[in-house]
């Protein structure tokens, strides 16, 4: 397998899990079990195959959990987010880590094949014009998600959480990004969304205002959205 253009990876893992109810009331989201291991390690392990030396993980909900556990773990730093909220403010504690550098970034929630970290590299790599990927997962109603819409592979809006049935797109965003470091100039000007937080999307809206490169990246190989029980039970069934 090719390794990524860029080795700095940032994974968002400060929440709660709220979703997961009384599942996380002791333990944070990213340290529920999946065939026998914490998620995280998971995703820390694909993101080694995939060529990532280097990753950035922002905690929050029971961090000491996630601390102790990965106390020691090569090419891992972690940051807490304080207070936790919002994706934007997360992803925002990653600037001094990332640099001048092209960086992937992940929830923490997200299992998926290695291939799907190279292809959205891969996709920043080739179009230099292009601030940032985002990996989509075509469903039957993005409801539940984020409707992506592009033309020829160039995202033109994102609509967060759309009224089930009125999607004209079947691209759903899959929770995995490339970026440029242009993206910490959009996150340092976020304001608090309706929900009082400051979001990840809200920054990617402000990129297509200005008329920036997003492209999409179709997901293609193994892929699962861990946030409820049954998504749980699901990814302990998958090889």
């Amino acid at each position: 397998m090719d390794s990524a253009f860029f080795k700095h990876a940032v994974i968002l893992a400060a929440g709660k899990g709220t979703r997961m109810g009384s599942v996380t009331n002791e333990i944070p989201k990213p340290m529920l079990l999946v065939h026998g291991k914490p998620m995280l390690q998971h995703i820390l392990e694909r993101l080694a195959v995939a060529g990532i030396e280097n990753i950035f993980v922002i905690v929050g909900y029971r961090h000491e959990v996630i601390e102790n556990y990965f106390q020691g773990w090569p090419g891992l730093e972690l940051r807490v987010q304080e207070p936790v909220n919002g994706t934007g403010s997360a992803a925002r504690l990653a600037k001094d880590f990332a640099g001048n550098q092209p960086f992937l970034l992940t929830y923490a929630d997200i299992l998926c094949d290695p291939s799907e970290y190279l292809r959205c590299s891969a996709i920043l790599a080739r179009n230099p014009e292009c601030a940032a990927v985002l990996a989509v997962k075509a469903v039957d109603d993005p409801w539940q998600g984020a409707a992506v819409y592009e033309e020829q592979g160039r995202i033109r809006s994102i609509i967060e959480k759309p009224p089930r049935g009125t999607s004209t797109t079947n691209w759903n965003s899959a929770g995995i990004y490339a970026f440029r470091p242009i993206i910490f100039r959009y996150l340092d000007c976020l304001q608090p969304s309706p929900r009082n937080e400051y979001e990840l999307t809200s920054a990617l809206d402000m990129m297509l205002e200005d008329s920036l490169e997003l492209r999409i990246s179709p997901i293609e190989g193994g892929w699962r959205d861990v946030g409820r029980p049954e998504d749980l039970a699901a990814a302990n069934t998958d090889t």
